[in-house]
């Protein structure tokens, strides 16, 4: 390996392809990097792409040690490894080398209570560390991604003038990039970052159903819709792949590609966490959670074709023949089921956030995350920019639902909405996201529910009194008591 002339900038160790395309990105932008891998082969895959991709500073090393050293004082490492263990042991391999002063920042997508156990531990041995989410995916990392740090603020400072210039750039909104807050608030809020993206995914595929499944929309017409949805007020970066994808056809076979692809939906786990941390907070999020479900539920493959037997032999299925629709009002209609629902799910989002800022002191700034998603990330869209400058207009608003802007869109595509979702449920079609959607704002914006009932009943079989409506403090009724004496 060569060494580099000078000690370089800036380390980056984990060179999967994340790793790999960040640290192209860092030199490109003309910060001088040493990486470092634990599979030697990975090191040299990425000098050799760094050869190619234009001559580019950056320096492989083969070792822990070496690899350190190289790194100008007071030296900033990122790391891309995968969460949990694999980040506690790249921090003791690291650290064995690092002096006082040094900066570690872990880029994975980490639990944030995990980030502030390190940063406490490293703070002990007089070290940085910092979290930092990293959003928009491999495209991302190389050409411009949404970064979300937190932790030590002198740990930001160190790195800021390479975040600057590594984060996408959006015209007239700036870099996508910002210091989050203390603790794990940086961690956190990626989380969340990603529960919206397992929403934003849902509600695409619920589209997608309804069209393909009620309105008979072949793949063309499915990709020439999308793409003309990328125009207007859904423009996303979710929406333009959603359009590729229906064009591209089976390079094994005959068709599309899509239709090859098995219906069973992965994940890493933070969208779980989003789910329990709402949980946690007394925080509706049912959108988010919904999306959760439909992932549960597509890995269940195998028990869901045996479903499909059982319901088909019953005649279930008949429902959806002789289903005649007007395509032209059904694309237009679940296109503004989708936009109507999207609003609902970015609400739940931003509501868990603050209410995990106001329970850990973090200060959090949500015009600012809106300001930072909108280009790098996953989530990037121009639906962003509204959220934006609907938390410009009032920084402690209730809810986006509320918010005069937001608020008019819904009541002009709640009619549709209903539609769309009275539609699915008639041809058997599940639309789990955009129903509990509708669900949310239906409960959001009534002024009486039927919890008065529930209350009732909690009293009735456990003594945990209620509040009345017209009397203030705490009341318990002997509801048994009174209700055996009128059947006697």
């Amino acid at each position: 390996m060569a060494a580099p002339p000078k000690p370089t900038r800036i380390g980056l160790a984990g060179l999967a392809v994340m790793g790999q395309n960040l640290a192209l990105n860092i030199a490109e932008k003309g910060f001088p990097v040493s990486v470092y891998n634990r599979s030697t082969s990975k090191v040299d895959e990425t000098v050799e792409r760094a050869k190619k991709e234009g001559d580019l500073p950056l320096y492989g090393f083969h070792d822990p040690e070496s690899f350190v050293k190289s790194i100008q004082k007071p030296r900033v490492i990122i790391m891309l490894v995968k969460a949990g263990s694999p980040v506690d042991q790249t921090i003791k391999t690291l650290s064995a080398y690092l002096e006082k002063g040094d900066c570690i920042i872990d880029g994975g997508n980490e639990w944030y209570e995990n980030t502030e156990r390190r940063e406490k531990a490293m703070a002990e041995l007089g070290l940085l560390y910092l979290g930092m989410g990293v959003s928009g995916g491999e495209e991302g990392a190389r050409n411009g991604i949404s970064l979300t740090p937190g932790g030590s603020f002198e740990a930001f400072k160190s790195i800021e003038d390479i975040l600057l210039k590594v984060a996408a750039q959006v015209p007239d909104s700036g870099p996508c990039v910002t210091y989050i807050g203390k603790g794990g608030s940086g961690n956190f809020v990626k989380m969340v970052h990603n529960g919206i993206e397992y929403g934003d995914m849902q509600l695409i595929a619920e589209a997608y159903d309804v069209l393909k499944s009620v309105g008979k929309l072949s793949n063309e017409e499915l990709r020439s819709v999308f793409a003309e949805w990328n125009k207007g007020e859904l423009l996303s970066f979710l929406i333009e792949i959603t359009a590729d994808i229906f064009g591209i056809k089976d390079d094994k076979g005959e068709g599309y590609l899509v239709d090859k692809v098995l219906d069973k939906t992965g994940m890493k786990g933070t969208g779980k966490w989003t789910v329990q941390q709402a949980a946690d907070l007394s925080v509706a999020a049912p959108t988010i959670a919904s999306s959760l479900d439909a992932r549960f539920l597509s890995g269940l493959k195998e028990e869901r074709v045996e479903a499909a037997k059982v319901f088909k032999a019953g005649g279930f299925w008949d429902i959806l023949t002789g289903q005649v629709v007007d395509k032209k009002q059904l694309i237009d209609d679940v296109r503004q089921a989708l936009y109507a629902s999207k609003i609902c799910s970015y609400a739940q989002g931003m509501n868990l956030i603050r209410a995990k800022s106001i329970q850990k002191g973090w200060d959090l700034k949500l015009r600012e995350l809106a300001r930072i998603w909108k280009g790098g990330c996953i989530i990037q869209s121009v639906f962003l920019g509204r959220i934006k400058k609907a938390y410009d207009r009032n920084p402690d608003l209730a809810s986006l639902l509320v918010d005069p802007e937001f608020a008019k869109e819904i009541i002009e595509r709640q009619s549709a909405w209903r539609r769309v979702v009275c539609l699915a449920i008639s041809s058997g079609i599940s639309t789990p996201g955009m129903s509990s959607s509708l669900a949310y704002f239906d409960t959001y914006r009534r002024g009486r529910l039927p919890a008065n009932l529930v209350q009732a009943q909690r009293d009735y079989f456990g003594a945990h009194t209620y509040e009345r409506v017209d009397v203030e403090g705490s009341f318990h009724t002997e509801w048994f008591k009174i209700a055996r004496q009128c059947k006697n």
